[in-house]
């Protein structure tokens, strides 16, 4: 979690090597001089705070039964501590290897995991950090199997080669005692027995281990002998082995679903052979083979049958494909059915002595994309509801928004809805796994984080204080019908992607007023508004889009189509007034001689009353249509404003702008026509182009529309078969090539990135645009180390320009004007800022009445590269945030609604002076225009052989800054306005896709990107959060007292019948085992140093020496003090003796004689 970097500050003024340019100043600054800039470089520094969400793809388990805290090993070497909720550490094994297994030292807090490129490491769990004290690579033999005995220092590791090798867990040296595989079998086997499964002890003698073997043998080996006291032989192999715990029998469980029960003293047969799920014949024979089980568990109570927990084992022929888990108790058996593969499972008991009734209370079970803690206790084997955050991945994330400092009553309102959408039928029994302690940092301050998913949820989740929540789950599909499945006689389909045609595509939330406009795959965008009170919506309001572009961007696909070119504004009225669902569309996809799709939107709303429980409610709904057999484009940008009662959306076809309080369509224009006639920056006319290429110059976030090019020569009826692709393979170069163009050609959504679901190979072109696993890797690296220059040449690049970003703001849209005023500021890929001016009636009935004005003021400025964001500062540099509308409830009564109002517009401008500045950000600079005069202040080239993947103007504590992720890994940040570069930290040196369209900033230094499809990870680069990280983070490892082993009673302790110790020192020491071999195994120190071991060691392991030093200190310190008061005594006799002969001299002479 506390990755700390070596950050090359930048001097003020002077220019970060990644940047080719400083921040100039241009004619006229003279006035900016009032502008007081607090930010300083040492204001900044990067590290990484938490990690949340599911460890992706996991590979192991382990539990300390008296800490009470989980570990979860990955395949990309990663380690997560869990205890109780909030209570949460990120662990990174440098390799990168995967976690095989797990063991922790009980109650010592420290950690053992065996990696798969057989290396072992102990990690110290007694800092908030753990970290690495010892490293024992192995050399010759590969590491299969770990078991370290409760209580014991010394590790047993199995080898792939059959033997077992014992390591110190204090010095983390290796033994020179070796049970070596062919003294293990001896005679008993002719063939090499395989890599060792298993390794226990014998919970009632110490001295016996059980050692397991792949191909079916079991060997009960004496360690003070040397040598083997039975071998227990079976044709099925084995994959795990449970003993009883009065070490009297115990059951292995093997690959052709059985399990066999041996009495330690009878090696010749199993006493007992089942097979839990297999068919009985009723001649006698044995039952047919099933599958393998592979792990099970022998748990014993005292008061009644013991459990017996296993995974696998079902008939090959069962029609239940899912994994499950099985829990026999008595003659009950359960099989419970699990959502995912089941990675590894563990039955939690009372206590941690083998050799005691253990007493099971729960199972924990380790899905692929899951975590089960099962109740043992209650009938029915409820599960428990688990209270990390785990559910990020419950439906792919495909966008992600992160708003810190919010309103402190937006958290409160967001969990008292969503509090009635929890689950039913949990346990009632508190959470198992409660180890640690929460942080006590004073660092808090309201923080939300908004998911978008595949599945068309979104989902809100409180963040504050470095943990995560979920608050509230709203589902945006229930407000269209659901699509039929299997009918294959109807007409075609007029969606524009194949799966998942509700996925999010990006929001804008504004978290004062509590609108939300959420824009989806299908060319579709909703507006909610919040309501604590529920209500049923008769009908949902509609309003249809007919967003085409240029006239040459229309030609039908298919030559026999006569449907002329419709110009794009004005638009006809049936495309845009609100329509009920209860009427039948007047375009219909197929006409009866198959003419091609037109006004048709993509998604059929529900018709339906919908009832909408309290939260977000459905406002309205607008949706793009298909315009003459080509389908709507993606929606690339979107805004919404609350005191305007606008929203705003835009795609390369142009913008549209809706008045939401009347349901109207306001502007429907393309971006060329946003140019004013005069304009320098007008785009040049294009060439026509009989072959169109949709989303050639979308944002990957787009999903669907971009279907391959072979469609515009298709006829309608086979559109749908040319959004298949057979094989990643003949794709690869194809899609390289377009990732790469449309990098090129735009950029990714404002605060919004997207990033799919994986391993979906049918699919759109565009669904595979964004698909995280790229089928090359070289041409998913080649993408970030390109240039992006703006004189990249094509016909796409010249002729699609998208709107890439929106801001509303209170300003001054022409040069002439004295006062600011509503207007709309928009940022296109070709790096042209334009600006709207919006003329809005007065509050009130006129509001709804009287229609808005929209007119276009032209270009503000042009920078390289496509616009990231915008922002605007007053004349003190104080960030001007878009005015809103503050919440109020929709559903109160007419007499309780609060009249809705405008902020006061700041004071008119004096002459021929500046009262705002607009930041304005690309991939490639930043520029501060004053306004209204629209003079450049400062300019800054942030990076010439990379491009900013993201861009925000964030408040920080101690000011405002720009702060920038680049394509090249660099975090940068510049003061603003003069530009100076603050921070310059290259971070992600190897950038993929994910983290590319999932980065964004917040406010006061914090920022997050999707690290794995089911994590997210969280970072700051504020200099006033690292330092009180410690604080905030919380404690893994707490001072518990071990329960007392159990009694041995007074027949056992007489007769022998208890468990026998063993001193393994004896043993595995090096005075009676000797040294074992260096080429074996190498030791590598952990790295903190030998300073920094030591004083985590102490801590770890070896209590006995660590007290026995400490008395010693204790009675040399007691030595010292007795001899020091013995010389004070001394001291004062001296003293008392000198005062009395003092006293006796003068006591007899008067005062004049002294």
């Amino acid at each position: 979690m506390l990755k700390k970097f070596n950050i090359r500050k930048v001097l003020d003024g002077l220019t970060a090597s990644s940047s080719s340019g400083t921040a100039s100043p241009q004619p006229g600054t003279n006035q900016n001089d009032v502008i007081q800039e607090t930010l300083q470089s040492e204001h900044f520094q990067l590290c990484k705070t938490v990690r949340h969400g599911f460890p992706y793809q996991p590979s192991s388990m382990a539990f300390d039964p008296v800490q009470k805290i989980l570990a979860i090993g990955t395949q990309s070497g990663a380690v997560r501590l869990f205890g109780r909720a909030g209570v949460e550490c990120y662990c990174q094994h440098d390799s990168g290897a995967a976690v095989i297994q797990l063991q922790f030292l009980v109650n010592e807090g420290a950690l053992v995991s065996a990696l798969a490129d057989d290396s072992v490491h102990l990690w110290n769990l007694r800092q908030k950090q753990p970290a690495i004290l010892h490293t024992l690579k192995f050399n010759r033999e590969r590491i299969t199997f770990c078991h370290l005995p409760f209580q014991s220092k010394w590790l047993y590791i199995g080898t792939e080669k059959g033997n077992i090798h014992i390591v110190n867990v204090e010095s983390f040296t290796l033994s020179g005692y070796v049970i070596m595989w062919n003294k293990a079998i001896e005679l008993s086997s002719k063939s090499h027995p395989g890599p060792v499964v298993h390794i226990s002890d014998n919970p009632m003698d110490e001295g016996k281990i059980l050692i397991g073997f792949e191909c079916g043998t079991v060997v009960l080996w004496d360690l003070k002998c040397k040598k083997a006291d039975y071998r227990y032989n079976h044709d099925e192999a084995i994959h795990s082995v449970a003993w009883h715990h009065e070490g009297k029998q115990f059951t292995c469980s093997h690959s052709d679903g059985t399990l066999t029960t041996w009495n330690v003293r009878v090696p010749a047969k199993p006493t007992i052979t089942i097979t839990p799920h297999g068919k009985q014949p009723k001649d006698g024979k044995k039952p047919e083979p099933c599958k393998p089980i592979l792990k099970v568990e022998y748990k014993t109570t005292r008061a009644g049958d013991a459990f017996v927990v296993m995974s696998g084992g079902l008939s090959y022929d069962t029609g239940c494909r899912r994994s499950c888990l099985t829990v026999m108790h008595g003659k009950s058996t359960a099989v419970l059915e699990m959502d995912y593969p089941i990675v590894d499972f563990l039955t939690l008991c009372e206590t941690p002595y083998p050799n005691d009734f253990q007493e099971p209370y729960a199972v924990v079970v380790l899905l692929e994309k899951d975590l089960v803690v099962i109740d043992l206790e209650q009938i029915g084997y409820p599960i428990f509801e688990n209270p990390y955050p785990l559910s990020i991945h419950e439906s792919p994330v495909t966008c992600v928004e992160y708003f810190a400092d919010c309103p402190p009553e937006l958290i409160p309102a967001l969990y008292s809805v969503g509090s009635r959408q929890k689950r039913q039928g949990y346990s009632k029994k508190e959470w198992p796994i409660s180890g640690g302690n929460w942080g006590q940092g004073t660092l808090s301050y309201p923080e939300i984080i908004v998911t978008g998913h595949a599945d068309g949820s979104i989902k809100f989740w409180d963040a504050s204080a470095i943990m995560l929540q979920v608050l509230y789950k709203l589902k945006t599909a229930k407000v269209f019908e659901k699509a039929l499945k299997g009918g294959k006689e109807e007409k075609p389909s007029t969606e524009i992607v194949d799966e998942d045609p509700f996925a999010i595509q990006t929001l804008s939330w504004c978290p004062e007023s509590r609108m939300l406009c959420v824009a989806g795959v299908s060319a579709h965008v909703i507006i909610y508004r919040f309501s604590k009170q529920e209500m049923t919506t008769e009908v949902v309001q509609l309003l249809e889009v007919r967003m085409q572009g240029e006239l040459n961007d229309v030609d039908s696909p298919d030559p026999a189509g006569d449907h002329p070119p419709t110009p794009s504004t004005p638009v006809p009225p049936s495309s845009s007034s609100p329509t009920q669902e209860g009427e039948p569309s007047e375009a219909q996809p197929f006409t009866s001689d198959d003419r091609p799709r037109d006004n048709v939107p993509c998604l059929k709303v529900r018709s339906a009353p919908l009832k909408q429980s309290p939260g977000y409610q459905v406002e309205l709904v607008i949706q793009l249509v298909w315009v003459s057999g080509e389908p709507p484009q993606q929606i690339t940008s979107l805004a919404v404003s609350s005191s305007d009662g606008l929203v705003v959306f835009g795609n390369s076809s142009g913008l549209a702008v809706v008045d939401y309080l009347q349901k109207s369509l306001l502007l429907n224009m393309s971006t060329s026509e946003l140019y004013s006639p005069s304009d320098p920056y007008q785009r040049q006319p294009r060439s026509p182009r009989k072959t169109r290429q949709p989303s050639g110059a979308l944002s990957d976030n787009s999903d669907g529309n971009n279907v391959s090019e072979e469609k515009s020569n298709k006829s309608p009826t086979s559109a749908k078969m040319s959004k298949k692709i057979s094989s990643p393979t003949e794709q690869k170069t194809g899609l390289e090539e377009r990732v790469r163009q449309q990098h090129s050609n735009t950029l990714p959504y404002k605060r919004c990135f997207c990033c799919m679901k994986e391993g979906k190979e049918s699919r759109s072109l565009l669904y595979v645009h964004r698909t995280l696993s790229v089928p090359d890797v070289n041409a998913k690296d080649s993408l970030f180390s390109r240039s992006r220059s703006s004189s990249v040449t094509s016909i796409e690049r010249e002729s699609r320009e998208a709107i890439s970003s929106f801001h509303f703001s209170e300003s001054f849209p022409r040069k002439t004007d004295s006062s600011p005023s509503p207007s709309l500021w928009l940022g296109t890929t070709q790096g042209t800022v334009l600006v709207l001016s919006l003329s809005l009636p007065p509050t009130g009935d006129q509001r709804l009445q009287q229609p808005v004005g929209v007119s276009s003021c032209g270009t503000l400025v042009r920078l390289k590269g496509g616009i990231l964001t915008m922002a605007f500062l007053d004349s003190l540099g104080a960030v001007l945030h878009p005015s809103y509308e503050p919440w109020s409830e929709p559903n109160a009564p007419d007499e309780e609604k609060t009249r809705r109002r405008r902020p006061a517009s700041p004071p008119p401008t004096q002459e021929g002076q500046d009262s705002q500045y607009a930041v304005v950000c690309s991939e490639k600079q930043a520029k501060v225009v004053g306004l209204p005069s629209q003079s450049c202040f400062f300019k800054h080239n942030i990076t010439e052989s990379s491009f900013v993947l993201r861009a925000d103007v964030v408040q920080m504590a101690a000011g405002l800054c720009l702060a920038c992720f680049c394509a090249n890994g660099h975090i940068m940040t510049l003061s603003l306005p003069s530009l100076r570069p603050l921070l310059d930290v290259n971070y992600l040196p190897l950038t993929d896709m994910r983290i590319a369209r999932t980065f964004c900033f917040s406010n006061l230094g914090q920022a997050l990107y999707l690290t794995s499809p089911t994590e997210i990870q969280r970072i700051t680069y504020s200099q006033e959060t690292c330092d009180n990280l410690q604080e905030m983070m919380g404690e893994l490892f707490t001072p518990l007292e071990t329960p007392e082993a159990p009694n041995r009673g007074f027949f056992k302790g007489l007769f022998g019948g208890g468990a026998q110790s063993l001193d393994r020192e004896d043993l595995f020491g090096e005075t009676a085992a000797g040294k074992a071999s260096r080429s074996l195994a190498q030791h590598i120190p952990g790295p903190q140093g030998m300073e920094g071991m030591k004083g985590a060691a102490s801590g770890v392991v070896g209590d006995l020496a660590r007290a026995r030093i400490a008395l010693d200190e204790r009675g040399q310190k007691l030595g010292e003090l007795e001899d020091r008061t013995a010389a004070m005594m001394a001291s004062a006799d001296s003293f008392s003796k000198h005062a009395h002969d003092m006293m006796l001299k003068y006591k007899d002479k008067k005062w004049y004689q002294l």
